[in-house]
């Protein structure tokens, strides 16, 4: 290994770093390594081949410093010497590089300030966790889409503030989560997009007066094309922010859900029961199945809005400041692979359970949920306003409870009560069409327009969102595969550049 003094010792300053300073700071730094290593790795190999295009680096020096990165390439991260007196990633990466060749190293941070590479490897560990996010993400939808499928025609309450308000589907149920989930995986392919720019090339902030290439850099890499202004490309506040919060927006996504199950997993409600593989028993009372895997979704998702908010904060500094970028270059890769786990957990815990239909249809008729059809039909059929209908329906409610707080439905003669007092003469809506309108199959399936619980509608959504769903997975799996050529090419090129003879070219 090198002699660990830091970049700055011997030169501008006189010497190294306080153990403070080491501690605080650089041990921070340091700590994001496993998230870096590889990426820096890459940026150093494409920048270096570049600048050997471009003449900038002597071929010799230039051969034998791809050696060692080469070397160097191959080391697990977790195996990597790491010094916190180096100060960051690429100090290390650098030191180990010079204590093997020194004049080769001093190649290495031509033409690019120390935080490029670490930008560069920041964007491709964020380009990676974006498409495994919307890959888990497709995984929760395709677990609601399968759950809806079986469930097109069971009859549920649906809930308004936690009250029984009227009776649905459980598949439209369901798919009142898929359809986030499709505004997720748009988002996120779009904030894929904007990251997939390379910082790369910047040289002095404002450029450099040597022959950079930064087209050539962006393509060895993969990026689909450098970032514009190099000012901006180094300093960008909005990246962190945009990524985040996308991610919170799947994790409320996630929340809301676990949060309705968790209550309808309580006793009091019933109506559905987590896979024991999900829960979780108390050690203290044996007959409790706790729903352990909804409460970690739900507290990781206020967890990570506190993390949204600090990369706003970060971010709230003058322009060129380091503030966001070392602490965003760590916190997002880490609240992506969070959220990669936690939408895979939700996924299976969804493809797991179990409902309880017969408890379903049977609260479908209770609670008087079948009002607003009755007022509507009474304002379409008896020359009503709305306004007469709701006030008509909502006394006979009212009434029917006084008498028998049990009551399920509204006695005739207290609904013809209700109407002479509203409208002055009794209703000409016979018993038998009472009776259709308390039947919570046929007022699910009167839901038949765009969007609607009947099952005509609910299977067009099916079909919409699978449609959706394929679309979005062949995006990953060509950008997967994109990437996967990309870097497969860039080793490939560093290698034969590397080979001091034709016999040596992989």
């Amino acid at each position: 290994m090198a002699s660990t003094k830091g970049q700055g010792e011997g030169g501008r300053l006189r010497e190294g770093p306080a153990p403070e300073l080491r501690e605080a700071a650089y041990g921070l730094e340091i700590a994001d390594a496993p998230i870096l290593h590889k990426g820096c790795s890459l940026a150093d190999l494409a920048h270096i081949l570049m600048m050997l295009e471009v003449g900038v680096v002597p071929a010799e020096a230039g051969q034998r410093l791809l050696r060692q990165l080469l070397e160097l390439h191959e080391i697990p991260v977790e195996e990597f010497p790491l010094d916190d007196a180096l100060e960051d990633v690429y100090s290390n990466r650098e030191a180990w590089v010079r204590a093997r060749d020194e004049e080769a190293a001093g190649w290495l941070g031509a033409g690019r300030p120390r935080r490029e590479p670490a930008t560069i490897a920041y964007r491709l560990a964020v380009r990676d966790r974006l498409l495994g996010l919307s890959e888990q993400v497709l995984g929760m939808l395709d677990a609601l889409v399968s759950q809806a499928r079986e469930h097109v025609h069971t009859v549920m309450p649906d809930y308004t503030y936690l009250q029984p308000a009227t009776p649905s589907s459980l598949a439209h149920y369901l798919l009142a989560f898929a359809y986030p989930a499709l505004r997720d995986l748009e988002r996120l392919e779009q904030a894929y997009r904007r990251t997939d720019q390379c910082p790369g090339g910047i040289g002095n902030i404002n450029g450099t007066r040597l022959p950079v290439d930064r087209e050539r850099l962006a393509d060895l890499l993969g990026f689909a094309e450098p970032i514009r202004n190099t000012r901006d490309a180094m300093w960008q506040v909005d990246q962190p922010l945009e990524v985040m919060a996308d991610l919170m927006a799947v994790f409320l996504h996630l929340d809301r859900l676990a949060e309705d199950l968790q209550i309808w997993n309580t006793k009091e409600f019933g109506l559905v029961e987590l896979a024991d593989r999900h829960a979780r028993i108390s050690l203290i009372m044996p007959q409790k199945k706790n729903p352990y895997a909804l409460a970690f979704v739900r507290g990781i998702s206020g967890t990570m809005l506190g993390k949204m908010v600090s990369m706003a904060a970060v971010g709230k500094s003058p322009s060129a400041q380091m503030d966001n970028r070392i602490f965003a270059i760590g916190e997002v890769p880490r609240s992506l692979d969070a959220g990669i786990r936690t939408a895979k957990l939700l996924a299976e815990v969804v493809r797991g359970l179990s409902f309880d239909t017969e408890l379903m249809r049977e609260r479908a008729s209770e609670g008087f949920i079948h009002a607003t059809d009755l007022a509507e039909t009474i304002m379409q059929e008896e020359g009503a306003t709305y306004r007469q209908a709701h006030r008509l329906v909502g006394l006979a409610v009212r009434e029917a409870l006084a008498a028998d707080p049990g009551a399920r439905d509204v006695p005739r003669e207290i609904l013809a009560n209700a109407a002479r007092e509203v409208l002055g003469r009794p209703l000409q809506l016979t018993a038998d069409r009472l009776e259709a309108l308390a039947n919570p199959e046929e007022v699910v399936q009167t839901r038949t327009g765009t969007g609607g619980a009947a099952g005509a509608a609910v299977e067009a959504m099916l079909e919409e969102c699978s449609q959706r769903a394929l679309a979005h997975q062949q995006f990953c799996t060509r950008e997967r595969q994109r990437i996967a050529d990309g870097e497969a090419g860039l080793l490939a090129q560093a290698r034969k550049r590397a080979a001091t003879n034709s016999a040596q070219v992989e």
